[in-house]
């Protein structure tokens, strides 16, 4: 079995390995191993070296008349542009901010301004609180809040509820395109076509999606589309998607000084300019990484989606073994779905529980032994409550990213073998 350079994926792992400096670590004599890419992904060094050049070279307000202020501008045009071509967007529909919350909860004022009593906003029990509490926060102004429910037995949305929670007060469904605690894949395109069926604008939260998936959102057509980059190989920031139209008609709060041009209107006080000089480098990591498994790339656009295309079938291949070797353990529950011919409909993310062993108990010891999982809910805590283990702790959480081996997985498997 491969367990470094794995060609029938198309990726290279001795160089994808390379890129990443924090994966050649140890803890107590133990290799470490980043199972924990949920809760933020590793860096190359490329994102590291633009983050520190930027503030060696270049560190400076926006809009002065002046070299390094002019370079700043630039770098940030750059930047926008690097993540137009991540998302399938223009470059004045991207948004730069601090954290997709953050960016949230600006856009949900936002809309709130447009809202009154009696009108209705569609979330689901599935997704992070970061697609919850910026909405639910609305019900000040007589705004409804209508949940969608799932299937427990696999973790899924259950569709025919949502879909009969739409109607024409709806004004906007809220939902993410995958759960950062069970890996579900929401069928948000079908989720965005049956809100603008009935009027309602779509928000997609997805953060959890982007190290795993391409994301088109001119395909999909959603109206915004939020996400961190800190999950997909870059710095700790956010990035929003706009529609155009929205952006522009919407009144943003924000201070009288700054511009009402979109996509800058969105964007309050000082940004942080060396991260977003990592998120270029990130994009341009991947889009080599494209060019890797398939030359023919020309575009960085066309680069990217190919090296999500092997990102999905390297992950795929981890996901079943890391699966078989979860099933086989005594008293352990698996939540989301398990069944490899389902695995389209799923992130390599997974959510276990053991019986007589707590998830906390259980990532310490993994922890000792250099295995890098989490505890608790990850802010997923309308799933947790509503799967009745938030009590008890939550799960136990191991994330796979594409800088995994099949190796480190088998050791993982055999760790926790030991463990319970």
């Amino acid at each position: 079995m491969p367990t470094q350079t794995e060609t029938t994926t198309g990726i290279d792992l001795d160089w994808v390995r390379s890129q990443f400096p924090a994966l050649h670590q140890t803890v107590e004599g133990h290799p470490a191993t980043f199972l924990d890419g949920p809760g933020g992904t590793q860096v190359p060094q490329r994102v590291i070296d633009a983050i520190s050049d930027y503030l060696k070279r270049d560190n400076a307000n926006t809009c002065g008349a002046y070299a390094t202020s002019r370079h700043t501008d630039a770098m940030i045009a750059g930047a926008r542009s690097a993540m137009a071509d991540f998302l399938g967007c223009d470059a004045d529909e991207v948004v730069f901010g601090p954290n997709m919350t953050s960016l949230t909860f600006a856009i949900s004022r936002a809309i709130g301004r447009e809202l009154g009593a009696g009108d209705e906003i569609v979330l689901t029990h599935l997704d992070h609180d970061a697609n919850i509490s910026p909405w639910r926060a609305l019900e000040e102004r007589g705004v409804i809040i209508r949940m969608a429910e799932i299937h427990e037995h696999d973790c899924t949305l259950d569709m025919d509820d949502l879909t009969g929670k739409i109607n024409d007060r709806t004004k906007l469904v809220a939902v993410g395109y995958a759960s950062n605690a069970v890996g579900t894949i929401n069928d948000v395109k079908e989720i965005i076509r049956l809100a603008h069926q009935r009027g309602a604008m779509a928000y997609i939260d997805a953060v959890h999606y982007a190290p795993h998936g391409a994301i088109d959102v001119r395909a999909l057509d959603c109206d915004f589309m939020a996400c961190s980059t800190y999950k997909f190989f870059g710095p700790h920031m956010g990035v929003l998607y706009g529609k155009r139209e929205h952006l522009k008609r919407l009144q943003p709060y924000k201070v009288r000084a700054n511009t009402n041009a979109i996509p800058n209107c969105w964007e309050w006080g000082t940004l942080n300019h060396e991260c977003i000089a990592g998120i270029a480098a990130c994009v341009d990591y991947l889009a080599e990484l494209g060019r890797r498994v398939n030359s023919s790339a020309s575009s960085r656009r066309s680069a990217v989606l190919a090296a999500y295309d092997a990102i999905h079938r390297h992950e795929r291949g981890l996901m079943e073994i890391l699966t078989r070797g979860l099933l086989a353990i005594p008293r352990l529950k698996l939540y989301g779905i398990s069944d490899p011919k389902r695995f389209d409909q799923r992130c390599p993310t997974f959510a276990v529980r053991i019986e007589g062993h707590s998830p906390l108990e259980l990532a310490t010891q993994l922890g000792e032994r250099g295995f890098f999982t989490w505890d608790g809910n990850y802010y997923a805590l309308n799933l947790t409550e509503h799967l009745n283990v938030e009590k008890d702790g939550g799960f136990l959480r191991i994330g796979l990213a594409h800088y995994n081996t099949a190796e480190e997985v088998e050791r993982f498997v055999a760790a926790l073998e030991t463990i319970v």
